[in-house]
């Protein structure tokens, strides 16, 4: 049991591994992925990760990052880590099912620099930010799941609510090769958008850009998929891509450069 659940794990981070680089700000936390451990077990995954994407979501500036990662989940319900923040897994205190995980955590908006990239200039910064939510998950038969997430406190007024919704699959397809893949979308409220996506009055005479309103609704839709090789029980490597797609609001910025863009992950991962 031990060595399957440290290759599921293995799978799990990759599918988060993307999105806890710091310029990707915009997509991390989705979604609690708590398989560091066979229920009733303590356990943890540590890795370090390759990743190119964007400077800022929408942007057409390409950047590469090496990030460390680490989270541990106990046996108890409580879990910590830079993938899925702090926060206490309900399902898990109580030994109801090991199929569904629901709770509440802390995490991090990472905020966004001004500084990042020219099509920023006078926009000014946003602040990361600490963010309250909540999250439930669901596995399905034959490998599927359900996650959802929500997080609050983002933004330059610290009043924004992002609604993270997914569904995934995770196979062997091989000895030692494990295939996942996966499809979301983020919604969030007029807050948040304008952070990030719209433009004030203030913003528009440093800019230059017209004044630009950015109500609630869609964020951006993406798909992604991880390729997992198991060296040992314990140790995987593992490469992944992300595609995603600005929606509504988010695609019509004049921030945005690009609506469309694709995040690869090469990532070394050892379960303990």
């Amino acid at each position: 049991m031990h060595a399957a659940f440290n290759r599921l794990k293995a799978i799990a981070l990759a599918a988060g591994l993307a999105l806890a680089a710091p310029h990707a700000f915009s997509q991390a936390f989705d979604a609690v992925r708590l398989y560091g451990a066979a229920p009733g077990n303590d356990g943890g995954t540590v890795g370090v990760a390759v990743v190119a994407t964007y400077e800022y979501q929408g942007s057409d500036q390409r950047s590469t990052w090496v990030i460390p990662v680490l989270d541990y989940q106990w046996a108890n319900g409580w879990f910590a880590g830079i993938g899925n923040g702090i926060g206490y897994n309900f399902a898990a205190a109580s030994s109801s099912s090991s199929q569904l995980q629901y709770g509440l955590r802390l995490t991090v908006d990472k905020g966004r620099k001004e500084s990042r990239a020219n099509a920023l200039h006078g926009m000014g910064d946003v602040d990361a930010a600490a963010e309250g939510g909540a999250f439930f998950n669901y596995s399905l038969p034959q490998g599927w799941f359900l996650t959802s997430s929500l997080r609050y406190g983002a933004g330059a007024n610290n009043k924004g609510l992002v609604a993270d919704l997914g569904a995934g699959y995770l196979a062997e397809i091989a000895p030692n090769w494990h295939l996942g893949a996966g499809v979301g979308i983020t919604l969030a409220n007029a807050h948040y958008m304008q952070s990030f996506f719209g433009v004030s009055s203030a913003q528009s005479a440093a800019s230059g850009y017209a004044v630009r309103s950015a109500g609630a609704g869609a964020r951006d839709a993406r798909a992604n998929m991880a390729l997992t090789y198991s060296i040992s029980n314990r140790c995987s490597v593992t490469a992944a891509l992300s595609v995603s797609s600005l929606l509504a609001d988010a695609k019509d910025s004049p921030l945005t450069r690009q609506r469309s863009s694709e995040m690869g992950v090469m990532a070394l991962s050892y379960a303990f």
